[in-house]
């Protein structure tokens, strides 16, 4: 089963920016598709973004659009979520997940998530 790691999460104020970060134990990655999801205590955790095994297809949830990018290292086995004009409603749990293609990854029926990191916005 492939690792996911996510670091970068905290707490910063309304109209703030935030970069999370996913490094996979895998290098077989590289072929992967990559995303984000976000859970609020008492919800299902909902698409965030998703960017193809190359980097160059993105899709983004209507809620973060124009706010957020994500992209890829070099090595393909990392991925970015740039959070800028950031707002209390984007406080969550951000996970990274894996999968063979960017709809797989929306999907969201990856085997395949990292521990989460928490995002808190103050207003």
């Amino acid at each position: 089963q492939v690792q996911l790691l996510e670091s970068g999460g905290g707490l910063v104020q309304a109209g703030g920016s935030l970069r999370l970060s996913c490094a996979a134990s895998e290098r077989t990655l590289r072929h992967s598709a990559m995303g984000w999801f976000r859970q609020t205590p008492g919800k299902e955790r909902e698409f965030v973004a998703a960017i193809s095994w190359g980097g160059v297809n993105t899709y983004y949830a209507d809620s973060v659009k124009g706010r957020f990018t994500i992209s890829r290292g070099n090595a393909k086995n990392t991925v970015y979520l740039q959070m800028n004009s950031l707002k209390p409603e984007d406080t969550a749990v951000y996970y990274c997940t894996v999968d063979d293609t960017a709809s797989g990854v929306m999907a969201g029926t990856s085997n395949n998530w990292g521990q989460g990191t928490q995002v808190t916005v103050s207003s």
